[in-house]
């Protein structure tokens, strides 16, 4: 059985060793076995299970979508059931943010189109600041929930 230690482990799976830590105390990693040095020790079965999360990480899932997956072993046909259920779920939530990116894409455009850079005085940070005026602070409890 290998056992890395976690820098060598972070540069197999191209998981931060900082992020390994986190994930450990998120509870989407075992706790790493410790040798009498207190290192902190990774098999092949963690690698694996990094390089999953890696994967599911760079997909955008939330860590929770990712404990999910992480959960089902795909033996059973429920496991497959759980997990087309969260990747429909993750995927309105993709299709929810281009919908966001999309909007924000216009309103950057709109903003680009008041200063071609050649007035003395840059319209664009004048519309910037007016518009951070004009925006009212959110209702408490109020803010938009971003999927982490």
């Amino acid at each position: 059985m290998t056992a890395l230690r976690i820098g060598e482990a972070a540069k197999r799976t191209g998981v931060s060793a900082v992020n390994i830590r986190y994930y450990e105390k998120e509870g989407l990693l075992a706790p790493a076995a410790r040798h009498d040095n207190d290192y902190r020790f990774y098999g092949e079965a963690d690698l694996h299970r990094l390089r999953f999360i890696r994967m599911c990480r760079a997909m955008d899932m939330s860590l929770d979508e990712v404990r999910t997956l992480l959960a089902l072993d795909g033996r059973k046909p429920d496991d497959c059931h759980a997990a087309a259920a969260t990747i429909d779920a993750h995927l309105h939530h993709v299709r929810q943010r281009l919908k966001e990116l999309r909007a924000l894409e216009k309103e950057l455009q709109s903003l680009k189109a008041v200063c071609d850079g050649q007035q003395p005085r840059c319209n664009l940070i004048a519309a910037l600041h007016a518009q951070a005026d004009a925006s009212l602070p959110p209702e408490p409890g109020s803010h938009v929930k971003r999927h982490v």
